[in-house]
């Protein structure tokens, strides 16, 4: 999981619905949300983030919304989980090929080697 955050989601979405009211007030949306971000304490770049997230959530900006970034994130997870288990299991595998060859013929192995009949 990520860090935590500094702000709690009440703070983020009062924050992202003050610049939407305020947006017409200023030049731009850029000069709301740096206008915005100092009242709350915040900086200019973690609002605008805010803001576009809230955005795409909305499917008013094109990338990936909440949901999607988190389905991503596990798959992605799943993925790297699989790729090591895959791995350790190969190198199992691989360890001793001469072991693996005797004990397929059904001979027994002692510790010093292949035992001799």
């Amino acid at each position: 999981m990520g860090k935590p955050s500094r702000y709690s989601p009440e703070v983020r979405e009062r924050a992202v619905r003050m610049v939407r009211e305020h947006e017409r007030e200023h030049a731009s949306q850029w000069a709301a949300i740096c206008s915005i971000a100092e009242k709350i304490g915040c900086s200019a770049e973690t609002l605008r983030h805010w803001v576009c997230q809230v955005e795409r959530d909305e499917v008013r900006r094109p990338g990936f919304t909440t949901d999607e970034q988190q389905r991503l994130t596990a798959l992605e997870r799943e993925n790297r989980e699989l790729r090591r288990a895959n791995e350790i299991l190969r190198k199992t595998s691989n360890a001793s090929p001469a072991r693996q060859g005797n004990i397929k013929r059904g001979r027994k192995l002692n510790q010093d080697g292949p035992e001799r009949s």
